[in-house]
């Protein structure tokens, strides 16, 4: 493919048959993947990046609707979320074992939080009119927020009111 791309870009005419219809083989490919990807965002939210974290790393790979259904499971506490590179001081669960592990959580919060994008996410199918019956989660970042502001309230010389 390299070779053939490079060619076309020496030249500016295509003479042979072959390439030309290489090269409209190559524009449709792209038009098809660009226009069945959807995406979702979050940023800054108020939730455990390393319980996050993991919850993400479980659906990836799965389809959209089994995906949704598995976070309800997860927060009906009757499916696990595998917990395997933030492990420290985790607890060890029978529902581990589908995920052929030992070591499991069922974070809430995290869940809700990954049920609202991927509602996001089907409704952004329904706008490029996908089926959102056959999305793949391919790729799930997680990063951390940004650090909250606190402060500590001190007196400044002040106890009293004069």
């Amino acid at each position: 493919m390299k070779y053939y791309i490079n060619y076309l870009i020496i030249s500016n005419h295509i003479n042979s048959k072959w390439l030309r219809k290489l090269i409209e083989q190559i524009h449709l490919t792209v038009i098809v993947l660009i226009k069945s990807a959807c995406s979702a965002r979050g940023y800054d939210l108020r939730v455990h990046f390393k319980n996050t974290y993991e919850t993400g790393k479980a659906i990836r790979g799965m389809l959209l609707p089994k995906a949704q259904q598995y976070l309800r499971e997860v927060i009906a506490h009757t499916r696990c979320v595998p917990f395997t590179k933030y492990e420290g001081a985790t607890g060890r669960t029978g529902q581990a074992k589908e995920w052929g592990l030992t070591k499991g959580r069922w974070p809430e919060k995290s869940c809700r939080i990954l049920l609202s994008l991927l509602q996001n996410l089907s409704s952004n199918a329904n706008v490029k009119n996908c089926s959102s019956d056959k999305l793949v989660i391919k790729r799930v970042i997680v990063n951390q927020a940004q650090k909250g502001r606190r402060r500590t309230f001190r007196a400044h010389g002040r106890i009293n009111g004069t």
